[in-house]
């Protein structure tokens, strides 16, 4: 029998459910998510670090989970939140439940609430600071909430980005039964770890590149000193404005190399070329979310997984231009340089979960690279990268 649990809000709000997981405290900033599938590769999202996951859709775990369906070494979420936690999964290539994979990482979760009113709290208000608790009584539960530290005033990045740099190994297995000629033809591109989903090295992967994976403080000199063809700057977590050091490292990057940015990506080459970020009221979570490209009226389906957005005003005058738009809200969603190779996108092109739609911008961000790749230069063996880095 599973053991009581509450789920307390900063306001003040108590929703009384029973543990999954394993029981204990549990502290985050609380967010919804619409995606009806993808429950696995949520939990393991790096840009989720810090945060209470709650899912809309009322039955959760029903697939069961698979090592397969991993974005990145761990659970990254503060606590898990959803309504039925399903006890018998059905799937062909089903490991095991949802609830053993929980325990296995230490989730602290609850589940038996209603996420429907939870979820218009959230929208109502904001999201805001929670806690998931076992054992304690809502006012104690309280106290110690309002005592923690702001979601907003910590750099998660620093927490899920890579300590060493390393060589993605899985781009050569991907490849070396397709012969000698795509490893000597793979341009390198230096993916900047901020909050890196898997899915980014697979794709980059599958196009012959040469991906190298590089710490979120990496300096703008260092990363010139593998010579890449192109830079990724990553998703991630947390407060685009906490992070200084990786603004930095952008403005030594623009005008050097190609550069494409993804979510928090995005943000941080709006900041380095002098724009400015704001934070959503209950920001962007989900698998289905509308984005219209300005250029050709193209409606895609978009996965997203974003509290803050750049400000579509602040980069007026800086050489950047809004190419994408929410039809949620408004809010930008893409952008591109008039002269430079910059582009970067709010949303997840590498999916998972979400549809593939959007796939394509890798094939872009390629064709940017070898566009400016002096004749005959993608064809040439990549010269070894700099000591220190690892296989992985």
């Amino acid at each position: 029998m599973a053991a009581p649990a509450i789920l307390v809000l900063e306001d003040g709000t108590v929703f009384e459910g029973r543990s999954i997981g394993v029981e204990g405290f549990a502290v985050g900033e609380v967010v919804f998510s619409t995606a009806m599938t993808g429950y696995q590769e949520m939990l393991t999202d790096p840009s989720l670090r810090g945060q209470i996951l709650t899912l809309t859709y009322p039955l959760i775990g029903n697939y069961g989970e698979t090592e397969r369906d991993l974005e990145s070494a761990q659970v990254q979420v503060a606590g898990f939140v959803v309504r039925q936690l399903a006890e018998h999964p059905s799937n062909w290539h089903a490991e095991g439940k949802l609830d053993g994979f929980l325990r296995r990482h230490s989730v602290v979760g609850i589940e038996g609430i209603d996420t429907r009113a939870l979820t218009r709290r959230l929208r109502a208000q904001g999201v805001m600071m929670g806690a998931i608790a076992t054992g304690e009584k809502p006012d104690r539960v309280l106290r110690g909430l309002r005592k923690a530290t702001q979601y907003t005033e910590i750099d998660f990045v620093q927490q899920v980005s890579t300590k060493s740099p390393y060589q993605w190994s899985g781009a050569w297995r991907a490849y070396a039964a397709q012969g000698e000629l795509l490893f000597e033809q793979r341009p390198r591109v230096v993916v900047i770890d901020y909050g890196m989903k898997l899915n980014i090295l697979r794709c980059l992967a599958e196009r012959g590149c040469e991906p190298i994976v590089v710490p979120c403080d990496t300096s703008a000199a260092e990363v010139l000193a593998y010579r890449p063809a192109g830079v990724l700057l990553s998703p991630g977590p947390g407060n685009p404005q906490l992070l200084g050091y990786a603004v930095d490292t952008i403005r030594g990057l623009i005008g050097k190399v190609p550069i494409m940015g993804i979510c928090i990506g995005h943000q941080l080459i709006g900041l380095a070329m002098g724009g400015g970020t704001f934070k959503l009221k209950f920001g962007h979570r989900g698998a289905n979310h509308p984005v219209k490209d300005l250029a050709t009226g193209r409606v895609y389906i978009t996965s997203q997984n974003h509290g803050f957005a750049l400000d579509a005003d602040s980069i007026a005058g800086t050489g950047l231009r809004v190419s994408q738009v929410s039809l949620n809200d408004g809010t930008m969603e893409a952008m591109e340089h008039e002269s430079l190779p910059i582009f970067s996108i709010q949303y997840h092109s590498e999916a998972n979960p979400g549809p593939r739609d959007n796939a394509y911008l890798f094939d872009r961000f390629l064709e940017v690279i070898l566009s400016r790749a002096p004749r005959g230069e993608e064809s040439r063996p990549s010269k070894a990268a700099p000591g220190g880095m690892t296989d992985a």
